[in-house]
């Protein structure tokens, strides 16, 4: 049995890929002590982990607004305020497992201090990608030299020069040279939740052979499964989610949403996490959530309309779900561009979507049989991966080639 140390950034789309692994990893005598936010204790102590939390809110993307510093607020406000507590965090997370000699390491790709972790404690790594588009674009982005930095960004950079030198010459480490490959830890293998065959072509060529693809984070989630199911039997269903992170974007959505389908002889579900929705009339055909157990719904879901992120966009493929994509930010346009690409789904600009528009391509991925016929390309994709056995099968070959015996 070897002992894990599994360091996460504590949102959702980081936290909920990685707790199948977990499980998987603990049914094969592994021993996890995984550090996130107490917000997540529950499903990380379900999966067998035993559960610390940072001492620092480490998650970086969702930031508040609020001003930080000169650094200004959210993102560049959160970094600042993360690089002063640098050796804060290192030290507390030592000091929660001073006396553990771990195995090897897990982390997200781009939890800051894994390369610094990497170093100290002088073990294997493997590194768990929330995302996986686009990366090729991002890390040549960041080779190029940066010219007339905004404040914030000058802000944020005397602020890494400084804290820098001082981890360096308190661990014996070495920080990378720029602020960004923060951004990108790169392990010793790198977990891809998804098949080479959804890969946009072109990021191909970023993948080399650290890069192992184990599909979609599908697992026994055992959600609470507090749902009044039985409003669905003999339904059409149609399942709306805009996910955690952008839920409250762009709270005219959700109007459109009622106005599309509320004459609609079907059922809508709908998540609508931390969203207020009490300036609108519910129609009385949806039943709306702060949280949906998503598995579960699937099971009855006909179409659905979705934000694109990681998580969301491979269940529905998984499960064969025909849908609509509503990309609102970070990966997701990228996700939706490559389902649509693939013959899969429908994107729509969420700037200019109508309830005419929505309406009108909901009814074509549910009635055009080339949809469901090119999800289930994907699906098979997925399933043929391997998933977190897969993984695990992975982590027990680098354990092996590193000498690692336990």
């Amino acid at each position: 049995m070897s002992k894990v140390l599994f360091l996460s950034i504590p949102s959702h789309g980081h936290v909920n890929p990685t707790i199948g692994l977990v499980s998987e990893l603990v049914k094969q005598g592994e021993e996890v002590i995984y550090f996130s936010s107490v917000e997540f204790k529950e499903k990380i102590e379900k999966a067998g982990a035993t559960f610390k939390s940072y001492c620092e809110d480490l998650n970086i993307f969702h930031a508040k607004n609020e001003d930080d510093s000169e650094a200004g607020g959210g993102f560049f406000g959160t970094m600042n305020r993360l690089l002063k507590s640098s050796d804060k965090i290192i030290d507390d997370i030592l000091l929660q497992t001073k006396g553990i000699q771990f195995d090897y390491m897990i982390h997200s790709v781009v939890f800051s201090f894994a390369g610094v972790m990497k170093q100290i404690l002088k073990i294997p790594t493997v590194s768990s990608l929330a995302i996986y588009v686009g990366l090729q674009a991002f890390l040549d982005e960041n080779e190029e030299e940066t010219v007339d930095l905004p404040p914030r960004f000058q802000a944020i950079m005397k602020t890494y020069q400084e804290e820098s030198k001082r981890i360096n010459e308190k661990y014996s480490v070495k920080m990378p040279d720029k602020i960004m490959d923060l951004l990108f830890n790169k392990g010793d293998i790198n977990f891809v939740y998804t098949s080479r065959y959804f890969i946009p072509k072109a990021d191909c060529d970023f993948f080399d052979d650290s890069y192992k693809f184990v599909g979609p984070p599908v697992y026994d989630r055992k959600e609470k499964l507090d749902f009044p199911f039985e409003k669905l039997e003999g339904k059409k269903v149609i399942y709306i989610s805009l996910g955690t992170v952008f839920s409250t974007y762009n709270l005219e959505l959700y109007n459109i949403f009622f106005k599309s389908f509320a004459d609609l002889d079907a059922v809508v579900v709908m998540a609508a996490y931390n969203v207020d929705l009490s300036q609108f009339d519910i129609p009385a055909n949806f039943i709306v959530r702060n949280y949906v157990p998503q598995s579960e719904i699937l099971k009855h879901t006909d179409a659905a309309i979705t934000h694109a992120g990681m998580n969301s966009i491979s269940d529905l493929l998984y499960n064969n779900v025909p849908f609509v994509a509503l990309p609102l930010g970070a990966d997701q346009p990228v996700l939706a561009k490559r389902a649509e690409e693939l013959g899969a789904a429908i994107s729509l600009d969420s700037a200019t979507i109508t309830p005419e528009i929505l309406r009108d391509a909901v009814e074509k991925v549910l009635s055009v049989p080339s949809y469901l016929e090119n999800i289930k390309k994907i699906s098979d994709s997925f399933n043929e991966a391997g998933g977190y056995k897969k993984a695990v099968d992975e982590i027990f070959k680098l354990k092996k080639e590193k000498g690692v015996c336990n």
